[in-house]
């Protein structure tokens, strides 16, 4: 009966159909505490690889040009999209708004910059 359950499964899935042996390990390895679902680090798989040099040229090219994307920037500087996306993200801390990277975290002088605009224009009239 599993058998025939399995062929069947297989013929609908295709080659992604997974292995019971796989599945076993899968439930042992949860009943053994396991319940971390990220990948663990193997070797051969790709890794990030940040140096000042990459962070300081894609910073320099995102203040040249707001509106550039990040694939943009992996064809300027010859990196990877994962790289630049981590060096924007995680290095120098941007986010995208209104497609313009703009800092998350704003320095006094600019919080207070922003409050004397905010205060001497009227924005909704």
């Amino acid at each position: 009966m599993l058998h025939k359950f399995n062929l069947r499964t297989k013929e609908v899935y295709g080659e992604q159909f997974l292995a019971r042996c796989t599945i076993f390990r899968w439930c042992q390895r949860y009943e053994a505490g396991c319940v971390n679902i990220k990948d663990l680090p193997r070797p051969g798989q790709a890794h990030v690889v940040t140096n000042s040099a990459t962070t300081s040229a894609v910073n320099e090219l995102i203040r040249q040009t707001r509106r550039i994307t990040p694939r943009e920037i992996a064809v300027e500087l010859l990196i990877s999209k994962g790289t630049v996306h981590h060096t924007i993200h995680k290095k120098l801390g941007y986010g995208k708004v209104c497609a313009q990277w703009v800092p998350k975290h704003l320095s006094e002088n600019q919080k207070t910059a922003r409050m004397g605009v905010c205060l001497t224009q009227q924005f909704l009239h």
